[in-house]
Protein backbone atom coordinates (compact mmCIF):
# COMPACT_ATOMS: atom_id res chain seq x y z
CA UNK A 1 0.00 0.00 0.00
CA UNK A 2 1.50 3.23 -0.91
CA UNK A 3 0.73 6.99 0.85
CA UNK A 4 -0.63 8.11 -2.57
CA UNK A 5 -3.82 6.01 -1.74
CA UNK A 6 -6.43 8.28 -0.36
CA UNK A 7 -7.64 7.37 3.06
CA UNK A 8 -10.83 8.38 5.79
CA UNK A 9 -9.52 11.93 6.55
CA UNK A 10 -9.27 10.79 10.14
CA UNK A 11 -6.54 8.36 9.51
CA UNK A 12 -3.48 10.76 8.24
CA UNK A 13 -4.18 12.47 11.53
CA UNK A 14 -1.40 10.63 13.54
CA UNK A 15 1.08 7.86 12.30
CA UNK A 16 -0.58 4.94 14.46
CA UNK A 17 -3.86 5.54 12.89
CA UNK A 18 -2.41 4.99 9.24
CA UNK A 19 -1.91 0.98 10.23
CA UNK A 20 -5.12 0.65 12.30
CA UNK A 21 -7.38 2.49 9.40
CA UNK A 22 -5.29 0.24 6.56
CA UNK A 23 -5.47 -3.31 8.38
CA UNK A 24 -8.18 -3.48 10.91
CA UNK A 25 -10.60 -0.84 10.97
CA UNK A 26 -13.84 -1.43 9.11
CA UNK A 27 -12.53 -5.34 8.55
CA UNK A 28 -15.52 -8.09 9.35
CA UNK A 29 -14.55 -9.81 13.13
CA UNK A 30 -15.98 -12.98 14.16
CA UNK A 31 -13.30 -13.38 16.74
CA UNK A 32 -14.53 -13.85 20.20
CA UNK A 33 -12.02 -12.72 22.31
CA UNK A 34 -11.04 -9.85 19.78
CA UNK A 35 -14.30 -8.41 19.87
CA UNK A 36 -14.86 -8.48 23.64
CA UNK A 37 -11.28 -6.28 23.28
CA UNK A 38 -12.76 -3.92 21.07
CA UNK A 39 -15.51 -3.73 23.34
CA UNK A 40 -13.32 -2.97 26.41
CA UNK A 41 -10.85 -0.78 24.54
CA UNK A 42 -14.23 1.26 22.68
CA UNK A 43 -15.14 1.63 26.58
CA UNK A 44 -12.30 2.56 27.90
CA UNK A 45 -12.16 5.80 25.22
CA UNK A 46 -15.51 7.46 26.70
CA UNK A 47 -14.19 10.84 27.59
CA UNK A 48 -10.63 10.59 25.84
CA UNK A 49 -9.31 10.13 22.11
CA UNK A 50 -8.67 6.35 20.46
CA UNK A 51 -5.34 7.88 19.78
CA UNK A 52 -4.89 7.38 23.88
CA UNK A 53 -6.19 4.30 23.91
CA UNK A 54 -4.20 2.75 20.53
CA UNK A 55 -1.02 3.86 22.10
CA UNK A 56 -1.31 1.86 25.25
CA UNK A 57 -3.26 -1.04 23.66
CA UNK A 58 -0.15 -3.18 23.78
CA UNK A 59 -0.38 -2.14 27.54
CA UNK A 60 -3.94 -3.14 28.06
CA UNK A 61 -3.47 -6.40 26.37
CA UNK A 62 -0.69 -7.41 29.06
CA UNK A 63 -2.51 -5.48 31.73
CA UNK A 64 -5.86 -7.51 31.35
CA UNK A 65 -4.33 -10.97 30.47
CA UNK A 66 -5.03 -10.64 26.78
CA UNK A 67 -8.20 -10.02 27.10
CA UNK A 68 -9.22 -13.41 28.79
CA UNK A 69 -12.53 -13.47 30.07
CA UNK A 70 -12.58 -16.03 31.91
CA UNK A 71 -9.36 -14.78 33.52
CA UNK A 72 -10.42 -10.71 33.99
CA UNK A 73 -14.24 -12.83 35.56
CA UNK A 74 -11.90 -13.75 38.36
CA UNK A 75 -10.09 -10.38 39.48
CA UNK A 76 -10.40 -9.58 42.55
CA UNK A 77 -9.75 -6.96 44.52
CA UNK A 78 -5.00 -7.39 44.57
CA UNK A 79 -5.94 -7.14 41.15
CA UNK A 80 -7.87 -4.20 40.64
CA UNK A 81 -5.41 -2.44 42.68
CA UNK A 82 -2.73 -3.59 40.41
CA UNK A 83 -4.69 -2.45 37.60
CA UNK A 84 -5.23 1.20 38.85
CA UNK A 85 -1.39 1.34 39.85
CA UNK A 86 -0.72 0.71 36.61
CA UNK A 87 0.26 3.68 34.13
CA UNK A 88 0.43 2.11 30.82
CA UNK A 89 -3.58 2.20 30.72
CA UNK A 90 -5.96 4.36 31.77
CA UNK A 91 -6.44 4.52 35.53
CA UNK A 92 -10.11 4.98 35.86
CA UNK A 93 -11.70 2.66 38.55
CA UNK A 94 -15.28 2.45 36.92
CA UNK A 95 -13.42 1.47 33.74
CA UNK A 96 -11.46 -1.35 35.00
CA UNK A 97 -14.49 -2.07 36.98
CA UNK A 98 -16.24 -2.23 33.88
CA UNK A 99 -13.95 -4.62 32.64
CA UNK A 100 -14.58 -7.23 34.86
CA UNK A 101 -17.92 -6.98 34.66
CA UNK A 102 -17.97 -6.95 31.29
CA UNK A 103 -15.87 -10.31 31.25
CA UNK A 104 -18.83 -11.89 33.73
CA UNK A 105 -21.50 -10.57 31.29
CA UNK A 106 -19.38 -11.78 27.82
CA UNK A 107 -19.12 -15.07 29.35
CA UNK A 108 -23.05 -15.35 30.09
CA UNK A 109 -23.77 -14.29 26.48
CA UNK A 110 -21.24 -16.92 25.18
CA UNK A 111 -23.05 -19.68 26.94
CA UNK A 112 -26.89 -18.51 26.11
CA UNK A 113 -25.91 -17.77 22.61
CA UNK A 114 -23.21 -20.60 21.94
CA UNK A 115 -20.52 -17.61 21.53
CA UNK A 116 -20.02 -13.42 21.64
CA UNK A 117 -19.57 -13.82 17.54
CA UNK A 118 -23.46 -14.99 17.61
CA UNK A 119 -24.78 -12.93 19.81
CA UNK A 120 -23.54 -9.30 18.72
CA UNK A 121 -23.59 -10.12 14.95
CA UNK A 122 -27.50 -10.61 15.23
CA UNK A 123 -27.74 -6.69 15.76
CA UNK A 124 -27.02 -6.14 12.09
CA UNK A 125 -28.79 -9.61 10.97
CA UNK A 126 -24.99 -11.13 10.25
CA UNK A 127 -24.66 -8.60 7.65
CA UNK A 128 -21.86 -5.41 7.81
CA UNK A 129 -24.08 -2.56 6.94
CA UNK A 130 -22.50 0.64 4.71
CA UNK A 131 -21.65 3.84 5.15
CA UNK A 132 -24.87 4.82 3.02
CA UNK A 133 -26.92 2.90 6.23
CA UNK A 134 -25.32 5.43 8.88
CA UNK A 135 -28.71 6.02 9.69
CA UNK A 136 -30.09 2.51 10.25
CA UNK A 137 -26.40 1.67 12.11
CA UNK A 138 -27.25 4.74 14.61
CA UNK A 139 -30.83 3.00 15.44
CA UNK A 140 -28.88 0.16 15.85
CA UNK A 141 -26.21 1.46 18.29
CA UNK A 142 -28.93 2.24 20.33
CA UNK A 143 -30.80 -0.47 20.48
CA UNK A 144 -27.36 -2.59 21.14
CA UNK A 145 -26.41 0.02 23.79
CA UNK A 146 -29.86 -0.85 25.84
CA UNK A 147 -30.04 -4.43 25.48
CA UNK A 148 -26.08 -4.40 26.47
CA UNK A 149 -26.98 -2.78 29.86
CA UNK A 150 -29.88 -4.78 30.54
CA UNK A 151 -27.38 -8.02 30.16
CA UNK A 152 -24.67 -6.30 32.70
CA UNK A 153 -22.18 -4.34 30.02
CA UNK A 154 -20.86 -1.30 31.66
CA UNK A 155 -19.69 1.86 29.56
CA UNK A 156 -21.17 0.69 26.43
CA UNK A 157 -23.15 3.48 25.31
CA UNK A 158 -24.91 4.08 21.71
CA UNK A 159 -21.59 6.06 21.01
CA UNK A 160 -19.30 3.64 22.08
CA UNK A 161 -21.91 0.53 20.89
CA UNK A 162 -21.27 2.83 17.11
CA UNK A 163 -17.38 2.81 17.27
CA UNK A 164 -17.53 -0.41 18.44
CA UNK A 165 -19.55 -1.68 15.25
CA UNK A 166 -17.29 0.43 13.13
CA UNK A 167 -14.04 -0.88 14.49
CA UNK A 168 -15.53 -4.64 13.73
CA UNK A 169 -16.70 -4.42 10.53
CA UNK A 170 -20.69 -4.29 11.74
CA UNK A 171 -20.40 -1.29 9.49
CA UNK A 172 -18.15 -0.23 6.84
CA UNK A 173 -17.88 2.80 7.58
CA UNK A 174 -14.92 3.99 5.40
CA UNK A 175 -15.57 6.91 3.00
CA UNK A 176 -16.58 6.47 -0.35
CA UNK A 177 -13.38 7.65 -1.92
CA UNK A 178 -11.23 5.64 0.78
CA UNK A 179 -9.40 2.59 -0.70
CA UNK A 180 -10.14 0.76 2.57
CA UNK A 181 -14.07 1.12 1.50
CA UNK A 182 -14.37 -1.49 -1.43
CA UNK A 183 -11.52 -3.79 0.74
CA UNK A 184 -13.42 -4.30 3.61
Amino acid sequence: MTNTQQRCAWSDTNELFIPYHDEEWGVVTHDDRLLFEMLNLEGAQAGLSWLTVLKKRETYRQAFDNFDAKQIALYDESKRAELMGNAGIIRNRLKINAAIENAKAYLAAQKEFGSFDAYIWQFVNNTPLQHSQQKEALAISETMSKTLKKRGFKFVGATICYAFMQATGMINDHEPYCFRAKQV
